[in-house]
């Protein structure tokens, strides 16, 4: 396969970010944005997935959450974008017509049901084993949902919906997530397309090759909800056994902190390899616009 040409950075979507960030994220590599619920993670991932050049189309949004609650996307891609945030397509796969008439959408839930536990530690043996034949059954709509975003050209993605775990190595999210950075966004992609159509490769080989793209050029966003609300309490906070923050090229905290008597949100850039970047505390606002840097 011949190798694209990729961005030398990836825009964050938001003003002066790319600044501290030495020129933007870096293709090909995992960006962690981690912060307490409602601090702002959400609007910078769909700032991300907004801020492409045309004729890259938008970046495809996975969300993974089982809460109740919507995580607004679809407004805040309203606002942000000026469009909709379209669904994936259900019907099952095709391999004669995916490249051609198959349409990913932009956005896909990953999991039906709402008010579910996410942890090993918190289920009985049945409801484990429930949780595990409903990754099963998803993992080809999640792969046929990237990979044909990516065949059309998207080259960043956003995983949302990540709930806050003591273990992370326990979390149902967390495993179908790493399955899918190594199988899926850092994987060449004729055997993203083998793994997906199986035995019926053969029938969609031409077309494969045809939209085959450089997974170098793949950058992909997680947002992680924590525990912790302070800004200090996350730059303390440790790494555990299967924590993705260690993996992780960028990570990015979102958080409360003290600054003369009052609240204010600021982000802190804890790591970003193979670039220089800004190490203070970033105060930033939650506008209509998203998030702001003050």
């Amino acid at each position: 396969m011949n190798r694209e040409e990729p961005p030398l950075r990836l825009a964050t979507g938001v003003p002066g970010l790319d600044a501290r960030l030495g020129g933007g994220l870096i293709p090909g590599t995992l960006t962690v944005v981690v912060g307490a619920t409602g601090i702002g993670k959400t609007q910078l991932g769909l700032q991300f997935a907004g801020a492409v050049q045309p004729p890259e189309p938008h970046g495809p949004v996975l969300d993974m959450s089982s809460r109740g609650d919507s995580q607004a996307h679809a407004s805040y891609a309203n606002r942000l974008w000026g469009r909709s945030l379209d669904a994936a397509d259900d019907r099952p796969v095709d391999p004669a017509e995916f490249h051609r008439a198959w349409r990913p959408g932009g956005y896909l839930r990953a999991f039906d049901y709402s008010g579910r536990r996410v942890t090993r530690n918190d289920m009985e043996f049945e409801a484990w084993q429930q949780w595990q034949e409903e990754i099963n059954r998803k993992l080809d709509r999640a792969i046929a949902f990237l990979y044909g975003n990516f065949c059309r050209g998207a080259r960043r993605a956003v995983v949302d919906g990540i709930e806050p775990v003591d273990r992370p190595s326990d979390s149902i999210q967390f495993y179908l997530f790493d399955y899918l950075y190594h199988q899926v966004f850092r994987k060449d992609a004729e055997w993203v397309a083998r793994d997906l159509f199986r035995q019926h490769y053969r029938r969609c080989a031409e077309e494969a090759a045809r939209h085959a793209y450089d997974p170098d050029a793949v950058g992909c966003m997680l947002l992680v909800t924590s525990h912790e609300t302070m800004l200090d309490d996350l730059i303390e906070r440790p790494l555990t056994d299967g924590d993705p923050l260690s993996n992780a090229n960028t990570l990015i905290l979102m958080g409360k902190s003290r600054d003369d008597g009052r609240m204010r949100r600021a982000l802190h850039i804890a790591k970003h390899r193979g670039s220089v970047c800004d190490d203070g505390l970033i105060p930033y606002r939650v506008t209509d616009q998203g998030v702001a840097l003050e």
